[in-house]
């Protein structure tokens, strides 16, 4: 594993952590930074070794000292900053690079602050914007909707098509077969992997999650198996691939469905024999890796049109999990929408108590195209709308109009049910609880009607009103 150094100052109060970028290791700063109180910070020299201490470490700020003088190097410095963007950078700065209008540019996109060099005073102030920074970020990656374990990876659900899926998620976990995970968009696909990863012997090594959909043909190579320096233009240093970063740990290949041909080709070698090429280097390396894949279109279909390679499609699918609909998903509709209503009430007043029944109903019965990922945007519409203690169906921007149209259709069996209990509910009223009299019009034995209306949960009025011996 890689080593990194760590500079510890002294401070009564718990020490908070920074990551320490110093691709200038030769100067001086170093040595100013040691002033700082109440940090811990993990020095790094490469943006190799950074990229492997975010993925072993969860960081909220990070200080980056690097050499702007250099052109080559601009592409990949504002590539690796915007791709970890889930921290606060703060920037030190020699003044003479605040000329270039790029590195201007760059600081306002990927930075939460800079500061020129030397720090001299200053480094008081650096202080007091590193805890800002921190405070925020932790506050964002709190309340972001990618979920943490302590909150179950927001696997919320009761119905049964969601127990079933809890059961299958332990039973994966215990293997270290790939997984392909298939299911709708927004049916919280990666929200399934990590449930496996953490569950499984790899819970304690990276996770790292790739979207094959959301990269270019032309990076998700080297984004994959990485490069050494001078493979090509602007390749200033080795860098490591996605696949070599989750070494020991899980490789999450989401919309897996999306890609290229010729890069199945590459995952394929790997799945098969465990090892991998960087760009510019020939020498295979192994890796240990678990790979979970997912995607929301037809691979079956893929293969047969000749998208998606077969013997891909079968190494990846040596387990699979489907994950249902949200519009199939029953009562979990209801409750995941009071779940997220309970998450993220700490971002409203305190004014909002839930939802009125309406809105409920109007939740029940829409046919959620979007999915869980829907249901979170409508709900958090409908706090950020609502001029009142319940939401209603307004704010939700679901109609009863809309969900009146939006109904799935029943089962026969389930509409059987429902006739079956508006029947019996009319003939009870109409002969005021009378059970005799209900029972003889519905054609019936008084036992049957009394075991159908506890099937109904429908109330025997008579015993609360009337004599026990009085038919």
């Amino acid at each position: 594993m890689e080593t990194y150094k760590t500079r510890e100052h002294p401070r009564p109060q718990a020490k908070r952590k920074a990551l320490f970028l110093n691709l200038e290791p030769g100067t001086a700063i170093a040595d100013e930074l040691a002033r700082l109180n109440g940090w811990i910070l993990h020095e790094v020299n490469s943006l190799e070794q950074a990229d492997k201490a975010l993925l072993q470490q969860n960081y909220f700020v990070g200080i980056a000292h690097f050499d702007w003088s250099d052109p080559l190097t601009h592409q990949e410095f504002s590539t690796f900053f915007q791709q970890h963007n889930q921290i606060a950078w703060i920037a030190l700065i020699r003044p003479e690079y605040l000329r270039d209008i790029a590195l201007r540019r760059a600081l306002f996109e990927n930075f939460y602050d800079y500061f020129s060099l030397p720090l001299g005073d200053n480094i008081i102030n650096l202080e007091t914007v590193l805890g800002h920074a921190y405070g925020i970020y932790h506050l964002q990656q709190l309340e972001s909707d990618d979920p943490g374990i302590n909150d179950e990876f927001q696997m919320v659900g009761t119905s049964q098509e969601m127990l079933s899926i809890f059961d299958q998620v332990r039973k994966v976990a215990k293997t270290d077969a790939a997984v392909l995970i298939t299911g709708e968009s927004g049916t919280g696909k990666e929200l399934i992997a990590r449930a496996i990863h953490q569950r499984s012997k790899r819970g304690a090594y990276p996770f790292v999650a790739v979207n094959c959909g959301s990269l270019p043909e032309t990076l998700i190579h080297s984004e994959l198996f990485g490069y050494e320096k001078g493979a090509f233009t602007g390749a200033a240093q080795r860098r490591l691939g996605r696949i070599e970063a989750a070494d020991q740990g899980s490789l999450f290949l989401d919309e897996i469905g999306d890609l290229d041909l010729n890069l199945q080709a590459h995952l394929l070698r790997f799945l098969q024999e465990g090892t991998i090429e960087r760009l510019g280097n020939n020498t295979p390396m192994q890796v240990d890796v678990r790979v979970i894949a997912a995607t929301n279109i037809d691979l079956v279909k893929a293969v047969e049109q000749g998208r998606f390679r077969e013997d891909l499609f079968y190494r990846l699918s040596v387990l699979n999990i489907d994950l249902p609909p949200l519009r199939n998903r029953g009562e979990d509709k209801e409750l995941l929408a009071r779940f997220f209503f309970k998450k993220f009430s700490s971002d409203h007043n305190g004014q909002l108590r839930g939802f009125t029944d309406e809105a409920i109903n109007a939740i029940i019965h829409h046919s959620w195209p979007g999915n869980v990922r829907e249901l979170i945007n409508r709900v958090r519409r409908g706090m950020i709308m609502s001029d009142n203690k319940l939401i209603t169906p307004q704010d939700l921007n679901l109609s009863p109009g809309l969900a009146e149209k939006s109904e799935p259709i029943r089962t026969l069996s389930e509409a059987r049910s429902e006739a079956e209990k508006r029947a019996i509910s009319a003939t009870l009223h109409r002969f005021d609880h009378n059970i005799s009299r209900a029972a003889k019009a519905l054609g019936v034995s008084r036992v049957t009607l009394y075991r159908m209306m506890e099937k109904h949960h429908l109330h025997d009025k008579s015993s609360d009103n009337q004599p026990a011996n009085q038919i």
